[in-house]
């Protein structure tokens, strides 16, 4: 890319031909670091339910296959694209939603039914498509809209919590009060991206936690997370028993870590070691250290994205390039505070290192739409 200067001036230049390599370079860094950690803290688990120590390893490699076909097909998609379908791909996305709660397509796990099973194909997550559904959704929504008007309380508000609550609903009949944050988050930046009032963004903050509080109230499970929290002594058999476990693997990685594959927490104390708890497993074979370097890899791609935002060439690719970034960032940062213990736990991955296929492809396809922006985002000279 480059700048070219008329009588002494920069002017802004767009070019069509790269997209940005820093930022694929830094998710190819983690889906590495992904790979390596799912083979290590698969593998007990793997061996048990599955004779198998490489069980999981072998399926997130084919997850890792599709998401990258996903990304190189969709970063030569022109990115306007995605306005033309977004409705019908929101109300797609709505449709698979319902799915879930059919008895005989919806599959359950741990007392949640998050996932579709139909035929051969491989069972997938319909929330993490949704991610990205609602993300266009909103991009197309609000840049169709003057700038000025988003701050209508009655004509546009109103709306953007009617489309929040229809997600929101089918969501919690999962139920995932994770996922549900976390698309409230980034519904959130997007509004105040387009030009929402920081006073309806306070009073939407304030009316969210209010429901937190109501449904923590209505089930006794989000009490125990929220107790636990408070006091990570608390109902350590029990509630607390995950959070303690990775308390004690992230302490026993001390500054280098244990050396990679010599975790012991792995070995059928830490649940979920190769999805929600992978970041525990990382901090005790790779230490301090090794945790942050994700987390810098992490910001990295915080910085890359968002500068991509702030350089796209209209409405639609700002507010696209914002929500992708922001899913991708806020789910990292709510996985590794609620492993370590700095929020309530919650089920949400950590994004291209926990092991899941849907996850997996669906953020692989968004980094693939946000390089198609950075294509033709326009870098500003001074």
């Amino acid at each position: 890319m480059s700048v070219r200067r008329l009588s002494g001036r920069s002017v802004a230049k767009t070019d069509r031909t790269t997209f940005d390599r820093p930022l694929l370079m830094a998710v190819a860094l983690l889906l590495g670091i992904g790979l390596v950690m799912v083979a290590s803290a698969g593998v007990a688990y793997g061996n048990l339910r599955f004779e198998d120590g490489a069980f999981f390893l072998k399926r997130q490699f084919f997850g890792v296959i599709v998401g990258a076909v996903a990304l190189f097909a969709f970063q030569r998609i022109p990115y306007r694209f995605w306005k033309r379908v977004a409705v019908p791909m929101f109300f797609a996305s709505i449709g698979l939603l319902i799915l879930v709660l059919i008895p005989g397509v919806g599959t359950s796990a741990y007392g949640a039914a998050r996932w579709i099973q139909l035929g051969p194909i491989p069972p997938f997550q319909p929330s993490e498509i949704m991610k990205l559904s609602l993300i266009a959704y909103l991009a197309a929504w609000f840049s169709g809209r003057d700038r000025g008007d988003i701050s209508d309380f009655f004509e546009h508000v109103i709306p953007f919590l009617l489309i929040l609550g229809s997600v929101a609903f089918l969501i919690l009949k999962q139920p995932d009060t994770g996922t549900l944050a976390l698309m409230f988050l980034i519904a959130l930046s997007m509004f105040f991206t387009a030009g929402g009032r920081l006073s309806h963004i306070g009073i939407m903050v304030g009316s969210g936690l209010a429901g937190l509080a109501v449904l923590i109230l209505i089930a006794p499970y989000r009490m125990k997370r929220l107790l636990v929290f408070l006091n990570p002594d608390h109902d350590p058999t029990g509630a607390g028993y995950q959070v303690r476990q990775a308390l004690i693997a992230l302490g026993s990685g001390g500054l280098f870590g244990v050396g990679l594959g010599h975790s012991r927490q792995k070995f059928l104390y830490l649940p979920e070691p190769m999805t929600d708890s992978i970041f525990a497993v990382l901090g005790e074979e790779l230490g301090f250290i090794g945790c942050m370097a994700v987390i810098s890899l992490f910001v990295f791609l915080a910085y890359r994205g968002y500068r991509i935002a702030r350089n796209a060439p209209d409405e639609f690719g700002r507010l696209l390039s914002v929500g992708i970034v922001s899913w991708i960032v806020f789910q990292a940062f709510v996985n590794i505070f609620a492993i370590s213990g700095l929020m309530p736990l919650t089920g949400v991955p950590l994004p291209f290192i926990s092991y899941g296929g849907t996850s997996l492809a669906a953020l692989l396809g968004a980094v693939g739409i946000l390089l198609n922006v950075s294509k033709n985002a326009t870098i500003k000279g001074k």
